[in-house]
């Protein structure tokens, strides 16, 4: 099995963790705010533990509604709160197989249907039926090599 196999089946199995997560939304006041509020902690206890200031925790707060908010501060806050942070990331597609399958495939269809346009004008245009077989076909090849481009 190859290196790069193994650990794209390493690292799916990680994020199939956070699978069930994905319709999990926020609290509209922020995780640290609601959290924070429903121990019964004010601001200033937890701007304490943090050895910030009152207004500091405020900003953090609204930092994390803003989307601006450092993971070094989620974790210390998390912490302070005798709490844990934990982050990952969740492919769209379900895996990053089925990632990897979806990016190949229109890498392969774009690939073949520019040879295809090039056949087309020299009147030797292919099937419906063999220019899907050629995208399936180039696919495979782009999954197996991992090229740079199937990011680009």
């Amino acid at each position: 099995m190859p290196k790069k196999t193994l650990q794209i089946q390493q690292l799916n199995s990680k994020m199939l963790a956070f699978a069930n997560l994905q319709s999990v939304v926020p609290p509209p006041t922020g995780w640290l705010k609601a959290v924070r509020t429903a121990l019964g902690m004010s601001l200033r206890q937890l701007s304490n533990r943090l050895s910030i200031t009152k207004q500091s925790m405020q900003e953090i707060e609204q930092r994390e509604i803003d989307g601006s908010i450092t993971i070094k501060s989620l974790r210390d806050a998390a912490k302070a709160m005798d709490m844990q942070l934990v982050y990952g990331f969740v492919p769209i597609d379900g895996s990053l197989e089925e990632l990897i399958n979806r990016r190949a495939k229109e890498l392969a269809t774009a690939i073949v249907l520019r040879t295809s346009q090039s056949m087309k004008l020299e009147e030797q245009e292919n099937s419906g039926q063999r220019i899907e077989k050629a995208i399936e076909e180039r696919a495979t090849i782009i999954k197996n090599e991992m090229p740079k481009s199937l990011w680009d």
